[in-house]
């Protein structure tokens, strides 16, 4: 080939048709030439670049460092990967071209592997999912029908002390807010204690039940005791929890009147039905459950304070569901399998759903979760549970229908809102980058996409 026929721009228009991006500078780390594809990649402008000097533009949000400075400093071919002013991912090669022993040009080459990256961050999800799949078997524990998740290190101790205290016949009170799990725990309760376990265990709420007919369904009654009573009376709750374990759930909503035979129960190991004064020996071990400080109700006098002292002698504080992150996805799991199975489903959750479910508040703690769950079981189209399938996300779909909007600009939304809300609860880059386990580079990618600051 004869060189001649070639001058200056024909090279020009060679290198403008490159795929990858390419950028020229002298010895000075001064821009020469930058083509199309250096801009795509980048997303700096000609005129951003083009005869400033490189140092000009370095910046610890967008330019940390440069393939000019590391061959200048180095001097010999440098690679490293960076992510750009526009979110790209781009590795680049800076090459020095020397004459007479000094370097007199500077070649950059760039090539987005956002599609490899993208692929990759695929990948790294599908691996944190299997995961947590297989560490869902490890976290659970089998009680019967039931399945528990024990992962969060507040929760292993609270089973630990369970555990301990199950054999012995001393009352437990557990506290903790509604849907926390408190009823679980009495379960395991009765469970792991040895002498009970093949007896009954018998729940009742004390704030579902009217005062009246409460009093009738613990203590029995005998015949005649009041209008409407079956023939021959009836047996209460807590003898027929004979020899087992009776769980009073919302104890605080018992009335005095109710709490003075319940303590007499615990003193005495006795029962009186209604409508007769012979006492009925009964062997029952009581746990009670509460969302409410009986210790402020014992100060305003509508909780007596002989027998919250009776209840209160092993206490098991069960901590709210926000302050058990870490057991979100596989109690999630968990139900997926159980809903799966009830309704002969084979859904999926996606790595995006357990993070947006991660970030939830919970307000109604792992009750919400689980019938969050069987809402998108139950609901959801998808093999695999979308970001759309969750209920909120849904009904902010309903209540805010965009035109025109197709599904991925939907879930750059959510994806949006789900970094906004990470901002908020966890400040840098890096710990929303842990707390969603993703590479902080994503974070910040993603986080410049939608110039959340």
């Amino acid at each position: 080939m004869n060189c001649s026929y070639w001058d200056e721009k024909d090279f020009e228009m060679i290198v403008e048709t490159s795929f990858d991006g390419i950028l020229l500078s002298d010895g000075e780390g001064n821009v020469l030439f930058v083509n199309e594809s250096y801009v795509r990649n980048t997303g700096i402008k000609k005129e951003e670049i083009v005869g400033h000097n490189i140092r000009e533009l370095i910046n610890p949000v967008w330019m940390k460092e440069s393939a000019i400075l590391l061959a200048l400093e180095r001097k010999k071919p440098v690679s490293f990967y960076h992510i750009t002013k526009n979110g790209n991912h781009v590795m680049s090669t800076g090459t020095p071209i020397f004459k007479e022993g000094k370097i007199q040009r500077i070649v950059v080459n760039t090539r987005d592997i956002s599609e490899i990256y993208a692929l990759k961050e695929e990948l790294g999800k599908a691996k944190a999912m299997e995961k947590l799949y297989l560490e869902q078997t490890e976290v659970q524990r089998d009680e019967g029908d039931e399945e528990i998740v024990v992962k969060n290190r507040k929760m292993q101790k609270i089973y630990a002390v369970a555990e301990k205290v199950a054999s012995f016949d001393t009352t437990v009170l557990i506290t903790g807010d509604s849907g926390v799990g408190k009823e679980l725990i009495a379960r395991h309760l009765h469970i792991k204690n040895r002498f009970r376990n093949q007896k009954p265990f018998i729940a009742i709420n004390c704030g579902a039940v009217p005062e009246n007919l409460l009093e009738s369904e613990l203590f029995g009654y005998e015949e005649g005791s009041f209008t409407g009573g079956m023939k021959g009376g009836k047996k209460g709750i807590i003898e027929n929890c004979n020899g087992g374990t009776l769980f009073l759930d919302e104890i605080g909503e018992m009335s005095l009147n109710l709490q003075v035979k319940l303590l007499r129960v615990l003193e005495n190991r006795t029962i009186v039905r209604l409508g007769s004064s012979t006492e009925i020996p009964v062997d029952v071990r009581v746990v009670a459950a509460t969302n409410r400080s009986l210790e402020t109700m014992v100060k305003e006098k509508s909780f007596r304070a002989d027998l919250f002292y009776r209840l209160n002698v092993i206490n098991i504080a069960v901590p709210n569901l926000k302050e058990r992150v870490d057991e979100i996805a596989p109690l999630a799991l968990n139900f997926l399998k159980r809903f799966n199975r009830q309704y002969g489903q084979e859904k999926k959750l996606s790595f995006e759903v357990v993070k947006e479910l991660e970030l939830h508040t919970w307000k109604g703690n792992v009750r919400e979760l689980r019938n969050t769950l069987e809402n998108m079981v139950v609901l959801s189209n998808n093999e695999y549970l979308q970001l759309d399938d969750i209920p909120w996300l849904k009904a902010e779909i309903r209540e805010e229908p965009s035109q025109g909007q197709g599904l991925a600009q939907m879930l750059e939304e959510y994806e949006k809102q789900i970094l906004i809300n990470a901002k908020e609860k966890y400040g840098t880059s890096r710990k929303i980058a842990a707390a969603l386990k993703m590479d902080q580079s994503t974070i910040v990618r993603k986080m410049n996409k939608y110039d959340i600051k």
